[in-house]
């Protein structure tokens, strides 16, 4: 991989900021979800067979719509996504454990080739293979830099294997909700129960 530095590495960073066009990872020091449910606004999620299959089967098929060769996930009226839920100030995604795998990779983008150019920068070793890796600049949990330890050695790998389907769990590519509180986690619970079919309604946001 390429690094730059100093003046050359703030202004190939501005540039790209500027086109709006995904960013090589190599810029990128660390990505943390805070919860504040953008993505699940902006972007419209779509389904491989395997995560219609297993959404469906379970919520039923109201929660999905067809499109050209695929299936979507439904929006509210507000454009938000069907199982986005608002607790407190953050909001937390209501399906976590059959999240779709696109949502799961967000906002990483994991390619065999540097479809987004600049291959140096977005080359990214996974064992004896090379990947080229960008992110999704929309992404409020970016953090720009010098990439971490934490970033090379936890978050890329998780998500390779996550695009390669050897790994479905998620531990350091999503939300820090592993342990969430008392009364987020009754607050779901109880949502959920009422009817696991379509609970998502207006009024959970």
């Amino acid at each position: 991989m390429v690094m730059l530095t100093g003046f050359l590495w703030l202004e190939t960073l501005k540039m790209f900021l500027a086109s709006g066009k995904p960013v090589p990872w190599s810029f990128v020091h660390s990505w943390n979800c805070i919860n504040c449910g953008e993505c699940c606004k902006r972007y419209v999620v779509e389904l491989d067979w395997e995560d219609w299959v297993n959404i469906t089967r379970f919520y039923g098929q109201e929660v999905t719509t067809p499109s050209l060769g695929c299936f979507k996930l439904k929006k509210r009226s507000n454009g938000s996504c069907i199982f986005l839920y608002r607790v407190g100030d953050k909001q937390f995604c209501g399906i976590q454990n059959l999240k779709p795998k696109s949502c799961k990779l967000w906002p990483f983008y994991v390619r065999e080739k540097p479809v987004f150019g600049f291959p140096e920068l977005a080359k990214y070793r996974y064992g004896h293979k090379e990947f080229y890796i960008y992110v999704d600049t929309f992404c409020r949990g970016l953090s720009w830099g010098i990439p971490s330890k934490h970033l090379t050695d936890k978050i890329l790998p998780e998500i390779v294997e996550i695009k390669l389907g050897k790994r479905i769990k998620q531990t350091f590519s999503t939300a820090r909700i592993y342990q969430p509180s008392y009364q987020t986690t009754n607050f779901l619970n109880q949502t959920l129960s009422r009817n696991p079919k379509f609970s998502f309604t207006e009024q959970v946001l």
